[in-house]
């Protein structure tokens, strides 16, 4: 006989307060306001970037400790952004955590663990067992069919919505070829489209 208790066996009202885990998961980042004007207007400098890592990867790490799995943390500054990287060196569940979505999640999350700490919006990237290099190549292998599909004769091919750093890396894949991108849509349908130069 299992001991599993369906959600609907206790009423919520029923179990004590102190009888929930509160310190099982990182306490969420408090609500900041936004910060006003472009992000492409606010430059960071060395030392902001190296606290934004710092920031970043303590907050990755008790993440980590409370989920107890194993990852060494890299901190990396380059194009005006801090760069989070956690890989094992051992066969860990890291990869739970390395899933497309889940990994955005928890970027999500540690921007605003920076944000709460400095005050300002951060841009910082994320990266789980090299989650984001699956992602270049699976990027990569949508422009190469996209540019398939202008060669037979399509005007223009559209690629799903995506994030601006994904949409900034097909940028870059497309350019210096025989074929331009650009952005359009707004908010979350906001998309890129391939065309002949």
């Amino acid at each position: 006989m299992s001991n599993r208790v369906t959600p609907d066996a206790v009423p919520i009202d029923a179990v004590p307060i102190d009888a929930v885990a509160v310190d099982a998961v990182p306490s969420p980042p408090p609500v900041v306001e936004p910060v006003t004007g472009s992000i492409e207007e606010v430059e960071r400098t060395p030392g902001q970037l190296e606290e934004e890592g710092d920031i970043a990867a303590d907050y990755i790490e008790e993440l980590l400790d409370i989920t107890d799995l194993d990852g060494d943390i890299d901190i990396d500054a380059r194009g005006g952004r801090a760069y989070i990287s956690v890989n094992s060196s051992q066969d860990s569940n890291l990869r739970i955590l390395s899933k497309p979505d889940t990994v955005t999640a928890l970027q999500e999350l540690t921007r605003l663990a920076v944000q709460a700490k400095t005050g300002s919006f951060s841009r910082l990237i994320l990266d789980v067992g090299g989650s984001r290099e699956a992602r270049a190549a699976e990027l990569a292998a949508l422009v190469e069919h996209a540019i398939a599909r202008i060669e037979e004769g399509s005007a223009s091919a559209s690629l799903p919505p995506m994030s601006s750093y994904e949409r900034k890396l097909v940028h870059d894949i497309v350019s210096g070829g025989e074929y331009v991108s650009e952005s359009e849509g707004e908010g979350r349908d906001r998309h890129t489209v391939i065309r002949r130069a």
